[in-house]
């Protein structure tokens, strides 16, 4: 079904780095859910204003609910999709952020509604009459787990192809209402044959869980990206991989990867170069791999180039020197920027150290656990340290 409807209101459908390809999927998307959001709510409205059961029109609710995130994620899809300005020269691409960030709070207040009012219930304290279940409202109750199975189906494909943070936000939800559903399916069963009444609130109280646990789910992983995430793996490998085709670049570091919206990343790094070649060639090499990231990742990359001494006897061995002073300390940290200042008194070695955030040990510590090391074996030998962070 997804296909069929991409190919029928979607030119171009497969190019979907396109933004106005992006655009159309992401409208696509959210005016079905508002529709079946929309019938799903209006049906379970119905029965749950015949069978007078708190979970059904709590579940209906939440449909209702779902229809206006739906238009939410319509309208940040539409401002997204602006392109860049003079107030915003990165594009509008993370307004989809601030929009799953939404769906998140509208969905929690959805769940927290949904536990006050079946927790009333539970104790005695709402003037809601018993349930009576009927055919019709468990007809009503498998149509629309149908209806919102496929609707994440549909939600989570779109999603996955235009990499959307808000689509997929869309899907968890569905997913998790689905299960909602079937939990108001189960004790509505259970209430035609028994007359256990009580499993209406106490179901109320389940569901609501569930959808509070989808929103915090939500609101975690759309508080990370705006909060600025470090690179994943594969980004990192990707860059390497092609850097590694450039045998005149000796090292990298300081690897920044910026998200600014799907398919809009930022990236800068530092690039180790033999100091003794030619500026001119170094420079060419350097663009070139900018434009080797920008065209095979989507990156905008900028490189840095620092040249370094390759072919000094005194700078390498004391390189040397200090790599094996920092093993014997048990501080095999990665070091670069390595350079010499050699004085009649005294030799400054500067060099920057890069300490995971997840080391035992301070900045301050390390630094002066180096110095210290280092000095005690060259009483002459300083070190001047700059602490990266991994």
């Amino acid at each position: 079904m997804t296909k069929l409807l991409s190919r029928l209101f979607i030119k171009n459908s497969n190019n979907t780095s396109d933004p106005d390809v992006r655009k159309s999927y992401g409208t696509l998307a959210s005016v079905v859910g508002i529709i079946v959001n929309f019938i799903l709510a209006g049906i379970k409205i119905f029965a749950g204003v015949i069978s007078g059961s708190v979970a059904i029109i709590a579940d209906a609710l939440n449909n209702l609910c779902d229809s206006g995130t739906s238009v939410i994620t319509l309208i940040s899809f539409k401002l997204s999709s602006k392109p860049a300005d003079k107030e915003h020269p990165y594009g509008h691409a993370r307004l989809e952020y601030i929009a799953s960030m939404i769906v998140s709070f509208i969905i929690l207040l959805v769940g927290a509604e949904l536990f006050l009012d079946s927790g009333k219930t539970l104790l005695g304290l709402s003037d809601e009459k018993a349930a009576e279940i009927t055919n019709v409202t468990i007809i009503i109750l498998l149509i629309s787990i149908g209806l919102k199975l496929w609707l994440g189906l549909f939600y989570r494909s779109v999603g996955n192809k235009i990499d959307s943070t808000v689509v997929m936000a869309a899907a968890t939800d569905s997913f998790s209402d689905s299960f909602s559903t079937l939990a108001v399916l189960a004790s509505s069963i259970i209430i035609r044959f028994t007359g256990w009444n009580i499993i209406d609130a106490i179901v109320g109280i389940g569901v609501s869980v569930l959808i509070l646990i989808a929103g915090l789910k939500i609101l975690n992983e759309t508080k990370d990206i705006l909060l600025g995430e470090g690179p994943v793996e594969e980004t990192v490998k990707s860059i390497e991989k092609i850097i590694a085709e450039f045998p005149d670049i000796i090292g990298i570091h300081d690897l920044m990867v910026h998200n600014y919206g799907p398919n809009r990343f930022v990236a800068s790094l530092h690039a180790e170069v033999d100091g003794k070649k030619d500026i001119y060639y170094l420079h060419d090499m350097i663009d070139n791999a900018e434009r080797r990231i920008n065209e095979e990742l989507v990156i905008s990359c900028t490189i840095h180039m620092d040249p370094i001494v390759t072919d000094d006897e005194n700078v390498n061995e004391l390189k040397c020197f200090l790599i094996e002073t920092m093993r014997e300390c048990d501080l095999n940290l990665p070091i670069h920027d390595f350079r010499v200042v050699i004085g009649q008194t005294h030799t400054n070695m500067i060099f920057d150290i890069v300490l995971p955030f997840d080391h035992p040990m301070s900045e301050i510590q390390v630094k002066d656990k180096i110095s210290t090391e280092v000095h005690n074996r060259r009483d002459n030998v300083y070190c001047v340290i700059t602490v990266d962070r991994g």
